[in-house]
């Protein structure tokens, strides 16, 4: 248990060491698709610890960048999860930046829009449209930023996993697909399938709808849109998570049988929305991303 101590006391040690870097707009002039309308957002602590934001129709991005001396030149984009319905911004977002930004790492916590047909015209593009936007915007930072813009990837939890896994599939749709294709991508306790038995309802509900049809269900389907473009994959899910394991299994099938890079950590216990820290277990997957990354051929420190 030694490890997870460790790293519990260095997420704590980030986060009372480190101020917040500034929210930036998304978006400089009008928000694509978005409907006029009064701004809503919501944030709330619950008594889990959990801060979680609601309403989200204003996308707004946070750039960690770490010490100049500690630097390397990748850059990830981060997705907290919340079934489309809040982002758990804190616990899958900044926490996981700051660590990410102890390791030398360019992290950026992606604040996306919630899919609500009061706030924008296709609710189920705006999240998508973010992450674009967002992949878009750092890759043009690059010189600034310190990165290369070809080592830029994404992590996504829960419903993060599946805006993650779209942005990872769904660059074929873009005027220009390699500007908004991730270079790699970690996806935990994702949500991927919505066309089968294992689909979490409440995500594909409130990004599709009640009744969405058997084409848009299968164009959200990830693991239906994977080809051999799709960037490499690190995936985490525990067993007995109430997000079936089997979004992940049918994920990692679907890049294995097209050739594409994949590595699987899968825990027998630890539920659904853990964060980085799965507390019936001393496996830290966030260190075993580092050492993937460090030795992924393109990307190597």
């Amino acid at each position: 248990m030694r490890s997870l101590f460790v790293a519990l006391f260095c997420c704590f040690s980030f986060s009372a060491m480190t101020q917040q870097p500034p929210e930036i707009p998304l978006y400089r002039k009008a928000i694509p698709g978005a409907k006029a309308s009064a701004d809503l957002e919501k944030a709330e602590t619950g008594s889990d610890g959990v801060v979680r934001v609601a309403r989200i129709s204003k996308p707004t991005l946070r750039i960690y960048s770490p010490d100049p001396a500690n630097r390397n030149d990748i850059a990830i984009l981060i997705f907290p999860g919340g079934g489309y319905a809040i982002n758990a911004i804190k616990h899958e977002g900044w926490d996981v930046a700051e660590y990410l930004r102890s390791q030398g790492f360019t992290a950026i916590v992606v604040k996306y829009r919630l899919p609500d047909s009061a706030t924008m015209e296709h609710p189920e593009m705006g999240p998508l449209q973010d992450a674009q936007e967002a992949l878009l915007y750092v890759r043009k930072q690059a010189k600034k930023l310190g990165i290369n813009p070809a080592k830029t990837g994404v992590i996504g939890f829960s419903a993060g996993g599946h805006l993650a896994s779209t942005l990872s599939t769904h660059f074929v749709y873009h005027k220009k697909p390699a500007s908004v294709r991730p270079d790699f991508s970690i996806l935990v306790y994702p949500v991927i399938t919505l066309s089968t038995p294992a689909a979490h309802t409440g995500s594909r509900d409130r990004l599709l709808g009640k009744l969405p049809t058997p084409e848009t269900l299968t164009r959200f389907s990830n693991e239906l849109q994977v080809t051999p473009e799709t960037p490499p994959a690190f995936l985490v899910h525990a067993k007995d998570d109430r997000v079936s394991i089997e979004n992940t299994y049918l994920y990692r099938d679907a890049l294995q049988k097209n050739g594409v890079t994949v590595e699987t950590l899968i825990y027998e216990k630890g539920g659904h929305g853990y964060g980085m820290h799965n507390r019936q277990s001393d496996v830290f997957w966030p260190s075993k991303v580092v050492e993937w990354l460090k030795q992924a051929p393109l990307l190597c420190l």
